[in-house]
């Protein structure tokens, strides 16, 4: 109550109602140690209502994670260690960043499917741990929840526990206002094995004993149904809607601290108890991680050192090089780059939304990971692109495995907040979108992604790759497995022929055709470097002289020195952008933008790009009018 009330801002009613779960959870049920919170075998814990956030740095502080009580004073400050919403990175014992409802459950999933297999790669003695997350009801409301537990349930992740704060509270009031779903019998038809807790208040032992069934128990994920009331014990708010998103009145915590006997007094916090609290978890964390160590060995050695980096020495020696005038879409491309490495890069798990063979993330469809071959290395998500993307983000901070999930480039909506978080954390993870352009074809308006690459590139922290043919397809996949962040990956349907080595992709742009006197650039993206190319032999037969840049991607392009920028995009010289969709933001780079700001039309790939204007004609008058 007191950093809420201290902040003027937060949410404590969820976190007092859950306070008993998360002291049995941190002081009797979870695997970890405070003094490595890194420690690869560990339980993972996911906070997936992370408005609750007071909860978590309550218990960090607790138990030893290295939060001070000052830290808790400063909860929701600027440059605090104690932010509105768990942010994985920025405070030791956070695993993963939740705010967006659902998110962190689906995330979950994705650590259960990395701890899964990872156990049948190494063995139970290095991986043997549990993902917990505790869940509300607008974290079930969510749509991504129905996707992933339904995966989950698939898959049999049985490492997976989550507990749902059956509060019966909202916003705007009690649930049922808006949902009367029977939540049991909703997980029970994914194939969930269900605990009804009841409503256990502060009996520790009953809590206790849920949360040790729901860890013995094998074959399928469980849902423990924990009853709780918000903002209990108060006198004044408990059970009201009015205790979730708004901070409690001097008046209440006074109220609630003389229901509870204990002084009234900000941050009370006896030393004595939060010294027995570190003590006994750091004991508790000491004998478990000592006991893993023994028993891992070499292959607890091998998991720590895989976690820290997934790609091994000399990975990428058997990447292939396509030669000049080979003909192949980028996505083939990458199927075929990805192949190539999936014996150098054991850490390899890739997958797509239905669309494995089509998007080029294949890597192994023979050996499929499933419930009864966790081994296996090609998750077949279904068409749950939303799920897909959270468990990506969930098996990339879990460590220890380079995930890969492909799906068409549109419905990368469907995927978008997965992708913002997936930046904000920083996890090194791949979303590889083919069917980049209008270029698609037949499909139509609803299958032909025009504003999408603007989209992407807005997002702080998203590195956005545009390969234009099959060799820099290969760099683009050598540049995201070593990035430590996420990579998109943006892939062409139609056949595009090798004319560049690469190089391109390591800089974000590149010269790859280069004139003594050039009288203009043309900088172009994907299939249209081609394009581009072409009509530069086609001014040089009347006499005029251009440049011609490949730009894969605009963020890696922003990140080199201020000489190389203008070697690519010389002072005084003209500049004309051909890209096959949103025309907006090229105006950082070009005087004049050739794209495409309308949606599609249904009709042969060739045609809409003729129709819709990126063709040879265009790009021709397109300089001569910047000449001008």
């Amino acid at each position: 109550m007191d950093a809420p009330l201290a902040a003027k801002s937060g949410h404590q009613g969820t976190a007092m109602a859950l306070a008993p779960l998360a002291h049995v959870l941190y002081s009797r049920v979870m695997r970890f140690d405070p003094a490595d919170p890194q420690w690869v075998d560990r339980d993972r814990f996911i906070l997936s209502g992370g408005h609750a956030s007071i909860l978590q740095y309550s218990m960090l502080y607790l138990a030893g994670f290295g939060l001070s009580l000052d830290d808790i004073k400063n909860f929701r400050q600027w440059g605090s260690a104690t932010p509105g919403h768990p942010e994985v990175g920025h405070t030791a014992g956070v695993e993963v960043t939740t705010g967006p409802l659902g998110q962190g459950f689906a995330n979950a999933v994705g650590m259960a499917i990395a701890e899964a297999h990872l156990r049948a790669v190494h063995g139970s003695d290095a991986v043997s741990h549990h993902t917990w997350v505790v869940a509300g009801d607008g974290c079930l409301m969510e749509g991504i929840s129905h996707e992933a537990a339904s995966l989950a349930g698939h898959l049999g992740l049985d490492r997976l526990v989550c507990i749902f704060d059956d509060n019966r509270i909202t916003i705007d009031g009690s649930v049922d206002l808006a949902c009367s779903d029977d939540v049991p019998m909703r997980f029970r038809s994914y194939g969930w094995n269900v605990i009804d807790a009841g409503d256990p208040g502060d009996d520790l032992d009953t809590i206790e004993k849920a949360l040790l069934e729901a860890r013995a128990h094998r074959g399928s994920p469980t849902l423990v149904v924990l009853r709780t009331h918000i903002g209990t014990p108060s006198p004044d708010l408990t059970d009201n809607h009015e205790a979730h998103g708004n901070p409690f009145t001097a008046a209440h915590v006074t109220a609630t601290k003389h229901a509870m006997g204990i002084p009234d007094e900000p941050f009370w916090s006896p030393e004595a108890l939060v010294t027995a609290y570190r003590a006994h978890c750091a004991a508790r964390g000491s004998s478990v991680h000592s006991a893993w160590a023994s028993a891992a060995g070499t292959a607890g050695r091998d998991l720590t050192a895989s976690a820290l980096d997934p790609a091994p020495a000399g990975w990428d020696a058997d990447l292939p090089v396509f030669e000049d005038g080979h003909g192949l879409a980028t996505r083939q491309a990458f199927q075929k780059v990805l192949e190539a490495c999936r014996d150098t890069l054991p850490s390899l798990v890739s997958g797509a939304a239905d669309l494995t063979g089509n998007t080029g993330a294949k890597l192994d469809g023979k050996n499929p990971f499933s419930a009864s071959n966790p081994s296996g290395r090609q998750v077949y998500y279904g068409i749950r692109e939303h799920a897909m993307g959270a468990a990506l983000v969930g098996m990339a901070l879990h460590g220890g495995v380079l995930p890969v999930g492909g799906t068409f480039f549109v419905f990368a909506d469907y995927m978008r907040p997965s992708i913002r978080l997936a930046a904000l954390s920083g996890a090194r993870c791949v979303f590889v979108f083919s069917h980049d352009s209008v270029g698609v074809g037949e499909d139509g308006p609803t299958h032909q992604p025009v504003e999408h690459l603007a989209s992407l590139r807005a997002i702080p922290g998203l590195r956005v790759v545009r390969p234009a043919d099959p060799n820099e397809t290969r760099e683009a996949w050598r540049q995201a497995v070593s990035h430590a962040g996420p990579t998109a990956l943006i892939l062409s349907r139609q056949t595009v022929t090798a004319t560049t080595d690469g190089s391109a992709v390591a800089r974000g742009a590149a010269r790859v055709r280069a004139v003594d006197s050039p009288s203009a650039v043309i900088v172009a993206t994907g299939s249209e470097v081609g394009l581009a190319l072409a009509a530069a032999g086609e001014l040089a037969a009347s006499g005029t002289q251009v440049n011609v840049v490949s730009m894969p991607s605009w963020e890696v392009f922003e990140e080199q020195d201020t000489a190389w920028k203008e070697s690519v995009f010389p002072a005084g010289l003209p500049v004309v952008s051909v890209e096959a969709g949103s025309t907006f933001g090229w105006g950082r780079y070009a005087d004049k933008s050739l794209g495409i700001d309308r949606f599609g039309a249904s009709a042969p790939g060739a045609v809409v790009m003729d129709k819709l204007g990126v063709n040879m004609s265009a790009v021709v008058a397109a300089v001569r009018e910047v000449l001008k």
